[in-house]
């Protein structure tokens, strides 16, 4: 069974190298946000399948600092570039007093 786990770890794998793909290429900050939560989530469950697969106890500690790690980047990234508002969002309508004055002819 443990032929398995180290199987699934080695696709795990596999999908982080497509996801560096994307952080490399973008196109934009937030495709590349979500390619490093791709890392982290994938770095965990790569962790969580190696301990079972190995039988180090350990490892399931090391998969919960990623996970933390992984809340923390998101975090900065947020507070960094900030989380972009939809284009009707009361954000970004105008009121009608503070519009532009219309000339209907």
């Amino acid at each position: 069974m443990s032929a398995f786990y180290l199987a699934a770890a080695l696709f795990l794998l596999a999908t982080i190298l497509l996801g560096l793909i994307r952080v490399l290429r973008g196109p934009g900050s937030g495709d590349r946000m979500l390619a490093a939560q791709l890392f982290g989530t994938t770095g965990v469950t790569i962790l969580l399948l190696l301990s079972i697969a190995l039988g180090e106890s350990a490892l399931v500690d090391v998969a919960l600092v990623f996970a933390l790690l992984a809340v923390v980047a998101a975090v900065a990234f947020v507070r960094q570039h900030g989380l972009p508002e939809p284009p009707d969002t009361p954000v970004h309508r105008q009121h009608p007093e503070d519009a532009p004055p219309r000339d209907d002819r």
